[in-house]
């Protein structure tokens, strides 16, 4: 493991989102488009984590190329790949291998479950579900799913670091 993870995800644009993350020995960042939920499909796609499938994956589109997310869990661990194609549109169905290796790294799943629910509280602090929306335009501030990855983090890791706990419950989330 590499530790010293950082995330963040910040609204870049109306309809974009900066990207970044970074371990001890190297970072990735991208340019998200607002043509897929994007932000909800990270928050549910770690939250899968909790559950008993080892891999999940969940695409950004960046216009027109496409980065894949797949992360599969190792016991307490995670393996991290991004992986680039060419073209979202053109890549759906193609196997994680033929995308070009962007970025991997293997943390423990409750630093990943941090880092992404930490970065998800200080966009909605800063823009608000109002904000969110105005800027981002497509779709809502994923509040639920935010909200259930935070349960499960808050559940089921031995997460040592200081968590915020201002955010609203959210009806309707997800059981595990």
């Amino acid at each position: 493991m590499t530790g010293d993870l950082q995330f963040t995800w910040e609204l870049s644009g109306s309809g974009w989102a900066t990207c970044c993350i970074a371990d001890s020995s190297s970072e990735h960042k991208h340019f998200v488009s607002y043509c897929t939920d994007a932000l909800a499909d990270l928050l549910h796609g770690v939250a899968g984590l909790y559950r008993t499938t080892s891999t999940q994956r969940f695409s950004f589109d960046l216009e027109p190329d496409e980065v894949r997310w797949v992360l599969c869990g190792q016991g307490p661990n995670v393996d991290i790949a991004i992986r680039r194609f060419p073209d979202m549109s053109a890549s759906f169905d193609a196997p994680d291998e033929e995308g070009s290796l962007s970025w991997s790294s293997t943390q423990s799943r409750s630093a990943l479950g941090h880092a992404v629910v930490e970065a998800a509280q200080v966009l909605l602090r800063r823009h608000g579900e109002d904000g969110y929306k105005a800027k981002w335009a497509r779709y809502p501030f994923p509040a639920a799913a935010l909200q259930d990855l935070r349960r499960f983090h808050l559940r089921d890791d031995d997460c040592q670091l200081e968590h915020d706990l201002t955010l609203p419950e959210v009806p309707g989330g997800l059981d595990v």
